[in-house]
């Protein structure tokens, strides 16, 4: 809509010149002629054309917020597992929904945001490469409100595919702390990524689970068994396996008129909490990859929502 309005200004600006030319004896004039100083023609003004309302999208990572399991329920640590809050730098989604009901079934609400996929690693799969990650707090996406079909909304779906974060390990006797690129979505093509200073080659797709490990400016590479997915809409709209799909609801419910004039703020507030678990071999809640921790889940632990 911005390069349409900016396209019709220019048309503007164009016929305006050509039409009254002279005469106008203001520089900030749109029809300001140098030869015509002296004449005391009226001018003429263009006025500005205003953006139009957004759905402004931010993301939030929030250690202390519950922590669900595939369910949307309260989840309690498996026996011999061990987990951690990681520290977040940076997330993906692909797919955003707006749902009316909690009978509405995947891809029948509202898609809002849907982002690039590709076929170069055979199976169609997210295009990493053209994936949008932002922090915490930033604006992940900006949608003319104009494009939003009115209705009621009680419910969002968010499909994540990236996150980036620190995490604390101990090995050989030394505390560390390590960067982890986890990728979550249901297929990714990556043609290379970095870690955090290190850079991986793949030029191929990954499924759910994939991640890259760096630490001492060195790289290691596994695969989760698993990705825990929220869905308090489990039993009613359920969401396919091996996607990262996560449903919360607004607080209220969210109603799109067609007629609004402002900007709307949506926070998607992210549950981290305890999200990177492995099996506690030792056991002694500390994760010690080199005595054979395994991770097990990385997944995200809930969504919740709210408007600034």
């Amino acid at each position: 809509m911005k390069k349409i309005n900016l396209i019709l200004v220019s048309v503007a600006i164009l016929s305006i010149a050509n039409s009254c030319r002279k005469g106008c004896t203001d520089p900030m004039a749109i029809n300001y002629d140098e030869r015509a100083k002296k004449n005391n023609n009226s001018c003429e003004y263009l006025t500005p054309v205003e953006d139009e309302p957004k759905l402004i999208i931010k993301l939030k990572f929030d250690s202390t917020q519950a922590r669900l399991n595939n369910f949307g329920q309260p989840a309690t640590m498996p026996a011999g597992n061990a987990a951690q809050s990681p520290v977040f730098h940076g997330m993906s989604a692909h797919y955003i929904e707006l749902a009316p009901s909690g009978m509405t079934q995947l891809g029948d609400g509202e898609i809002i945001y849907h982002g690039p996929e590709t076929s170069l690693g055979g199976d169609v799969a997210v295009d990493f490469d053209k994936a949008i990650t932002k922090g915490n707090g930033e604006i992940f996406a900006e949608i003319p409100l104009s494009s939003i079909t009115p209705d009621t909304y009680n419910w969002i779906r968010v499909s994540l595919t990236y996150q980036n974060y620190d995490i604390k390990f101990k090995a050989n006797g030394f505390n560390l702390v390590g960067r982890l690129a986890s990728f979550v979505g249901f297929r990714t093509y990556i043609t290379d990524y970095t870690v955090n200073t290190q850079s991986v080659s793949l030029n191929t797709n990954k499924l759910q689970g994939y991640w890259g490990f760096e630490t001492l400016g060195q790289v290691t590479e596994g695969q989760a068994p698993a990705t825990t997915v929220p869905n308090p809409l489990s039993a009613t709209s359920p969401v396919p396996p091996g996607s990262c799909v996560v449903t919360g609801d607004f607080p209220s419910s969210f109603t799109i008129t067609g007629n609004e004039t402002e900007d709307i703020v949506l926070v998607i507030s992210l549950s981290t909490n305890n999200s990177f678990e492995w099996e506690d071999v030792n056991p002694n809640g500390i994760y010690e990859p080199l005595d054979g921790e395994n991770v097990v889940d990385m997944g995200l632990r809930g969504l919740i929502t709210y408007f600034e």
